[in-house]
């Protein structure tokens, strides 16, 4: 490998966030429990969530909308202004929640930095995923943060372009096969994959990735052994 820059993604890859939208879910299945089962609420929120990607887009503002209409519809619209407010209130917790790092992740940026240009590329809302890492302090580790509409092939190109780097130049690496790999591998690029506990169902995949361009860890620490640092 002749690489220039790796990125990481950001959510699950650098710092927890999948759990904390799995308690704000469940603490909204509890809100709404006089509705509909807790099983049939978190299909309708997924269900809601998917319709309106195309629309608002991937963080933490777009769920909170989207929980708000989950509520309108299956109360078939006679959902109170408190259970608004209370629905809102989850949403600005999750929104203040801290930020703690996944083992191994500073460790790793600190030996990578300095030899190659590391990036964040990931998606969501671009204020909150900014503030996620400032507060996270691995802001001075990257030179650039791309937050990405949808992380497919064309995205990524255009993201390389503005780095002047050509994609042999490129290693992704992240917790998501359907987001930081597949798309990666596609323009030919190199990826590692560093699952993380728990994925949301939108980003999994059914099938196995084999290719010789991709790499799969348990732990971030092991993708230093690919380089010489």
């Amino acid at each position: 490998m002749n690489l220039k820059v790796i990125a990481f993604d950001a959510d699950d890859t650098l710092f927890i966030n999948e759990p904390y939208f799995e308690e704000t879910e469940k603490a909204f299945c509890v809100l709404m429990e006089d509705y509909l089962s807790h099983q049939g609420i978190s299909q309708e929120v997924f269900r809601i969530q998917i319709k309106n990607l195309p629309l608002y887009g991937y963080g933490i503002k777009s769920y909170i909308l989207s929980m708000i209409e989950t509520a309108i519809t299956i109360s078939n619209g006679t959902i109170s202004n408190k259970h608004i407010t209370k629905i809102l209130d989850l949403g600005k917790t999750l929104l203040q929640k801290p930020i703690e790092l996944i083992d191994g992740v500073e460790e790793t940026l600190a030996a990578l930095h300095g030899t190659y240009k590391l990036v964040v590329a990931t998606k969501g809302d671009l204020k909150d995923q900014q503030r996620k890492l400032h507060d996270s302090g691995l802001g001075p580790y990257f030179h650039h943060i791309e937050v990405m509409a949808e992380k497919e092939p064309l995205n990524y190109e255009k993201m390389l372009k503005r780095l002047e780097i050509e994609p042999h130049e490129f290693m992704m690496i992240g917790n998501s096969l359907k987001s930081d790999v597949l798309p990666v591998l596609e323009i030919g690029g190199y990826a590692c994959h560093i699952p993380f506990h728990t994925t949301w169902a939108h980003e999994r995949i059914d099938h196995e990735v084999v290719h010789h361009n991709f790499k799969a860890f348990k732990d971030i620490r092991e993708v230093l052994s690919l380089f010489q640092v």
